[in-house]
């Protein structure tokens, strides 16, 4: 029962924090330190639950996505005026590369408080420095983006790969240093986390499948459960907030989480 209960804690948090720019990863360890909740089936299920916060977007953006799908299917891959699967790929080829050469060191050496306390951070000096680069908006919408601003957001991506930088931060922040609104590129921060959730949780359950037991079947799916209820509101939530809320709000918070990290689990 403890267990199941630390199960819906995370999920909880994961939820929340997935598709803002304040690091779910950090929010997880620390959550995880706090409850005792650690070893390598526990990185796994933090890892997991995102599959949770993943199908949170496929039901809210579905019809983007069957859109995506019918021109891929009929081979229309370039679609002027819309976003087609051309922005796609080029959006994830970055990070699919560098995650599938990098997976094994980074689940080995940055998912620890230490290296996500510096990711954290950075990744709010890099927010306050796109928000303050005052860069004339291009793309007011999703629909309005070129291939190079999604292949620039691909590249911001690769900082997520660190973790604590936070995927929703690295590419908004890209965004707007390359003429994209916030909410424009919160959106397509959430499509293109898909397959780049699905295919990192696919990979890890593959290469966990040692430590992984049948009996951490029902504290998985109660995680991921609870992941995908909360995540439907926060990202409907993070949209609105995006509209008016200025990056650097979220930025102070990340500081001031930091400075919890380091004095609660570090120091």
């Amino acid at each position: 029962m403890e267990q199941l209960i630390q199960a819906i804690i995370l999920g909880i948090i994961e939820g929340l924090t997935e598709f803002l720019p304040v690091s779910s990863t950090g929010h997880l360890i620390l959550a995880g330190e706090g409850l005792g909740f650690v070893g390598e089936s526990a990185k796994t299920f933090k890892i997991v639950i995102q599959l949770g916060a993943v199908l949170a977007v496929l039901v809210l953006y579905w019809p983007k996505f069957m859109s995506l799908a019918r021109d891929m299917l009929a081979l229309r891959f370039k679609q002027p005026g819309k976003l087609d699967a051309i922005h796609i790929v080029l959006a994830l080829l970055p990070a699919v590369l560098l995650g599938f050469l990098l997976h094994g060191f980074i689940k080995q050496h940055l998912f620890g408080p230490e290296p996500v306390l510096y990711s954290l951070v950075a990744g709010g000096i890099l927010m306050i420095i796109a928000e303050r680069s005052k860069r004339r908006i291009t793309a007011a919408e999703m629909d309005d983006l070129s291939y190079r601003q999604a292949l620039g957001i691909g590249c911001f991506q690769c900082l997520a790969l660190w973790p604590g930088f936070s995927r929703s931060g690295s590419t908004i922040s890209g965004g707007l240093l390359l003429g994209v609104s916030q909410k424009a590129a919160a959106e397509f921060t959430f499509i293109i986390s898909v397959p780049i959730m699905l295919g990192a949780s696919a990979l890890d359950l593959y290469e966990s499948r040692d430590v992984l037991v049948a009996a951490d079947a029902p504290i998985f799916l109660v995680g991921l459960a609870a992941s995908f209820i909360v995540a439907m509101l926060a990202v409907v939530t993070f949209i609105n907030l995006i509209k008016r809320l200025r990056l650097t709000w979220f930025a102070l918070y990340r500081f001031l989480l930091a400075a919890v990290f380091y004095f609660w689990v570090i120091a």
